[in-house]
């Protein structure tokens, strides 16, 4: 990957930006009874209003702005009529473009807050947080990809949590995805290594138990084969000389 120009970085910032707000303005609304489709409708009408355009749409032929993951589907779920239930852990994973630079962040969240019973669910959202900051915090220029890999994988490995290395963290900016590829596991001091200028999407994608994924009949759906409840975090990230700029936060 090459380095963006300052132009592209200035794009990409106001892009994470418009990101950032629609997703706080879901987390903020979303409750129980709420459907897919009506976070879908929330998100395009506050896109359209921030000036960005959705980046999802018709990506590989994805069908909706949006991938709404509950339980345990673990990614690329198309929004559905289904309403949220009062403790349904849910993922909201959305890009944007903007002056063509693309931004890529994702959230999840219990709707209605856990059961106090729930130990497992509290577990899955705040480990799987912690190690995306975790990988966040090794990123500067001259560190590897293996540096963030491995600093997720230690968090996820001592909250005794899956991973599904189908899944993985990838490069963004021109496009959706671009090089490099990001594990959610991996060896410190190896893989490409990062340059100023880099833009790259960290995302650890977790379960309570088997890692193991497949594809629902939708085509686009992926779910853990033992219906174990996963949960993803996401931001975009612009590598910089002596560290790291978060894109796509408030």
């Amino acid at each position: 990957m090459k380095p963006k120009t300052e132009t592209e970085i200035v794009a990409m910032r106001e892009s994470g930006r418009m990101l950032a707000t629609v997703l706080e303005l879901i987390r903020t609304t979303v409750h129980a009874g709420m459907t897919p489709k009506d976070v879908s409708t929330l998100a395009s009408k506050e896109l359209e209003r921030l000036g960005g355009k959705p980046a999802f749409k018709g990506f590989e032929g994805y069908p909706d702005i949006i991938c709404i993951s509950a339980n345990n589907e673990v990614q690329h779920t198309i929004p559905s009529d289904r309403p949220f239930a009062d403790g349904d852990i849910v993922n909201f994973d959305f890009g944007v473009t903007y002056k063509g630079m693309v931004t890529d962040a994702g959230v999840s969240l219990s709707v209605g807050g856990l059961d106090k019973t729930d130990d497992a669910g509290r577990r899955l959202l705040k480990a799987t947080e912690q190690e995306l900051y975790a990988g966040i915090e090794k990123v500067k220029e001259g560190a590897r990809v293996g540096d963030i890999s491995a600093a997720i994988e230690t968090v996820l490995r001592a909250n005794e949590l899956g991973i599904v290395r189908e899944l993985v963290g990838h490069g963004v900016g021109h496009e959706m995805h671009e090089e490099p590829e990001i594990p959610n596991y991996g060896h410190a001091g190896t893989g490409p290594m990062l340059r100023a200028g880099m833009t790259i999407a960290i995302e650890p994608i977790t379960t309570l138990g088997s890692p193991r994924i497949f594809q629902a009949h939708d085509g686009w759906t992926l779910l853990t084969v033992d219906g174990s409840r996963s949960a993803q975090f996401e931001h975009s990230v612009l590598v910089t000389h002596d560290g790291y700029e978060i894109l796509t936060q408030v």
